[in-house]
């Protein structure tokens, strides 16, 4: 396996992400807050984490949701995946929205996003006329039926 040096600032009191697993393909990353936040049902915010990245080119970070807090308390990010570019030197903050039916709190520390590093690929559109057809075809949302 191949790792990726990525420079990181943390402002935080948190510690640095990691991956809790040997297999875990996301960092854990926490809240960087002075006092707990309370989400009403429904309600969105933007949890600051205190940390700050310089990726590499032809890297991004991908902030997605931890599914303990999702099934545990209902909480999920908005915008997911989020996407953190490489030239973007600014805090990571994360989206959070409560989908519960009762308020839920977010407390300093408190794990909120994993992060994801991914390759990406840049693409080179190419105006056509006709593209290929397939059995697909235009078949979108729900086209195979239920099974």
């Amino acid at each position: 396996m191949c790792a990726v040096q990525i420079k990181i600032i943390n402002q935080s009191d948190n510690p640095l992400p990691e991956y809790a697993t040997t297999g875990a393909a996301g960092m854990d990353i926490r809240a960087s807050l002075e006092q707990a936040v309370i989400l009403q049902p429904m309600e969105r915010c933007l949890i600051p984490t205190g940390l700050f990245v310089e990726l590499p080119e032809n890297y991004e970070l991908q902030i997605r949701p931890r599914s303990g807090m999702a099934i545990k308390q209902g909480i999920t990010c908005l915008n997911t995946p989020g996407t953190i570019d490489s030239d973007y030197r600014g805090e990571i903050k994360v989206i959070l929205v409560n989908l519960s039916n009762e308020a839920q709190t977010i407390a300093p520390g408190d794990r909120i996003a994993q992060m994801v590093l991914a390759a990406v690929s840049r693409a080179n559109l190419v105006p056509v006329v006709t593209i290929e057809n397939t059995d697909r075809g235009a078949g979108g949302f729900g086209h195979t039926g239920k099974k």
